[in-house]
């Protein structure tokens, strides 16, 4: 199978691995693969899991959105944060999620519940990638 190298950038740290034969990121749109040869383009991320195959292991990450970069040989995705599923502090994610929810019972103006959402589907990502 063809391969291809990822470059993760984030404000904080840079991630790299060789020799992928597929990922799977969370577009706006929806979820989507790429394999070698896909059409280059870039394309917004939204937040959700990213599935990396590479080296015949699997890793997953938690991510709160971005863009992906499809080049010939190298998928650049540039996040706003990246969590690699064994590395998510579980109780952390618990603390944000219920943080979250309590305001939900408070919240006053629109940008408010625009904050409020994204908070919680921050948070339930977190702690569904960290299942995986």
């Amino acid at each position: 199978m063809e391969t291809f190298s990822v470059e993760i950038v984030t404000p904080i740290k840079i991630l790299n691995q060789d020799k992928v034969s597929y990922i799977r990121c969370p577009g706006i749109d929806g979820s989507f693969g790429i394999m070698k040869k896909h059409r280059q383009g870039v394309i917004a991320l939204d937040v959700g899991e990213i599935k990396i195959d590479a080296n015949g292991n699997t890793d997953w990450y938690a991510t709160s959105g971005g863009f992906v970069e499809i080049g010939p040989d190298k998928i650049e995705l540039l996040l706003e944060s990246v969590e690699k599923s064994n590395e998510i502090d579980v109780r952390r994610a618990t603390e944000a999620l219920e943080r979250a929810k309590g305001r939900k019972k408070n919240f006053t103006e629109q940008i408010d519940n625009i904050r409020l959402e994204a908070s919680l589907s921050r948070a339930l990502n977190r702690l569904k990638v960290s299942k995986k």
